[in-house]
């Protein structure tokens, strides 16, 4: 009997969305403030997935320029009806508890093609789920981000007809769900099975207390009777299991009536119990009881690393090379930049073919336009080298390999120049934004193409560089890679969202007409094999 193993999507992968349609799974996450906007993947096993498309991946669906860190995209809700792929968003706009969260649906006829630009639905809170009912009617259903400090309960689950043809919510809008008696009902998805309308829902927040719940009603529009038994899935009863976080979910039946729920975890790292990876992507097989309740099928509520597969081919995709040398015209997945798309003229690989060119632009703090690539860190231990050749000619002009969470926590090895003249190597450290620059004593370094490496092993950071690509030799000290997580902000006293990157990046906050070339970029893992292409 074959088995999922989970995570199924390792890094950065949070609040799925998973529909069947015929023989296809397709998966869909968040992206926060990474474009393109959102990440669909594939499968025909629910075992071995492939990545399908980013639908959001035009300015005119997406503009980010100027977003806080860990807003952008939240919880995407992908679905399918007559032929058509709905893919429903939320875009936020501020880190704070007065926020603004807008709601926005694209459409599709196929899952690569070209989807819509984007149908406004509301701003009435995040995590938007579109249920189509056997009538006909589509239905909205958020999270109301209710700012009024004096009601309680606050919030709660709303909901509103989507008119296809009109392309807006019509009629009344609906409170169809407070909580079930735990913090914080979001993530909301509806469905229909026996009779009843079944509401799943995140809550507990989205960190160590996450919870799944359920509650159902022979009427849409409620009274929602409450499982008495929830949560049907959750870890944080037992901080020993190697799935935290579990919460966020949504349901998919096979095509032989299996069930299946996908769902966030996050793993912690085995000393220092941060989840540098930020939020993964799980399934679990589920199973209605007696009682007409949703049930994990090897019992209890607490999420396995191992999952029965469903009864179904095995359906295996090729990997991903270790090792990218840029040999076309587009770069693609498994590669995304910050808030907005990098156009040819900061971002290119045809002025020199066979190499990835980017053009300085902004600072790393910056919430507009930074010329920086870069793809998730997907298990604890990696490898991550490159081959550069830069010649900065001052010290607003550098560029390098850097190990990334966000515009305040980073760890970036850098090359530029003093006002000596000399070219230097150095480190440049941001934790919770406070620079820690140079550290490395910015050692001198020749003229010519440079070889730059980053080793991570768990909570352990190491830069090395070389001359030749054989002979490494490395360059500041060992550096504690673990604040590169939401739990470091957590402890810090606020929030985050994401997960740990590596990428390649070139700043100029001079003239901006200075760039650097990268030959290749090879992200070699420990233990875990790369996730399909």
């Amino acid at each position: 009997m074959s088995t999922i193993q989970n995570p199924i999507l390792p890094g950065f992968h949070p609040d799925p969305s998973i529909i069947r349609v015929g023989e296809d799974y397709y998966l869909a996450t968040s992206t926060f403030e990474w474009f393109p906007g959102v990440l669909i993947y594939h499968s025909r096993d629910l075992v071995n997935w492939e990545f399908a498309a980013a639908p959001l991946n035009r300015v005119s669906q997406l503009d980010m320029r100027g977003i806080p860190n860990s807003c952008g995209i939240f919880a995407p809700c992908l679905s399918w009806c007559d032929g058509l792929f709905y893919l429903i968003y939320t875009v936020v706009h501020t880190a704070s508890s007065l926020q603004d969260t807008h709601n926005y649906l694209v459409t599709c006829d196929s899952i690569g093609g070209c989807w819509s630009e984007p149908v406004y639905l509301n701003s009435t809170g995040f995590d938007p789920s579109l249920f189509h009912d056997s009538d006909g009617r589509k239905w909205l259903v958020n999270r109301d981000c209710d700012v009024r400090w004096f009601q309680s309960p606050r919030g709660g689950i709303l909901m509103q007809e989507y008119d296809p043809r009109a392309q807006k919510l019509v009629g009344e809008e609906y409170r169809i769900f407070r909580t079930s008696g735990i913090v914080g009902a979001e993530g909301p998805h509806l469905c229909r099975h026996n009779g009843y309308y079944y509401l799943m829902l995140a809550e507990g927040g989205t960190d160590y207390n996450h919870v799944v719940t359920v509650a159902r009603s022979r009427s849409i529009f409620g009274p929602y009777e409450v499982d008495p038994e929830n949560p049907m899935l959750s870890s944080r009863d037992n901080p020993f299991l190697p799935l935290q976080k579990a919460g966020h979910a949504s349901l998919v039946e096979t095509q032989n009536g299996e069930w299946y729920l996908a769902h966030l975890v996050g793993r912690p790292l085995p000393n220092k119990g941060r989840c540098i990876l930020g939020r993964e992507t799980a399934l679990q097989k589920v199973c209605w009881n007696k009682g007409g309740w949703l049930r994990l099928a090897q019992g209890g509520f607490e999420p396995a690393l191992e999952a029965e597969a469903p009864a179904l081919p095995l359906h295996p995709f090729p990997a991903l090379p270790e090792r990218d040398d840029f040999d076309r015209e587009a770069l693609g997945y498994p590669y995304q930049t910050l808030r907005v798309p990098l156009p040819a003229e900061v971002m290119n690989l045809t002025e020199r073919p066979g190499w990835l060119r980017l053009y300085g632009r902004d600072s790393l703090h910056s919430h507009y336009q930074q010329s920086l690539v870069a793809r998730r860190q997907q298990t604890f231990c990696y490898t991550a080298s490159t081959k550069i050749d830069y010649t900065p000619k001052n010290y607003h002009q550098t560029a390098g390999l850097i190990c990334y969470y966000d515009t305040d926590c980073f760890f970036y090895l850098y090359l530029t120049r003093d006002e000596d003249g000399k070219k230097r190597l150095g480190i440049l450290k941001s934790d919770l934004g406070r620079i820690s620059y140079p550290i490395g004593a910015g050692q001198e370094i020749s003229e010519g193409v440079l070889f730059l490496r980053a080793d991570v092993h768990f909570d352990q950071l190491r830069f090395c560089f070389s001359r030749d690509g054989s002979s490494w030799e490395k360059v500041g000290p060992c550096f504690d890679a673990s604040i590169l997580s939401d739990d470091y902000y957590i402890e810090n006293g606020s929030y985050r969202f994401t997960g740990a990157f590596v990428g390649l990046c070139c700043q100029d906050c001079g003239l901006r007409d200075s760039y650097a070339d990268f030959d290749y970029l090879e992200y070699r893992e420990e233990g875990v094999a790369p996730l399909s292409k």
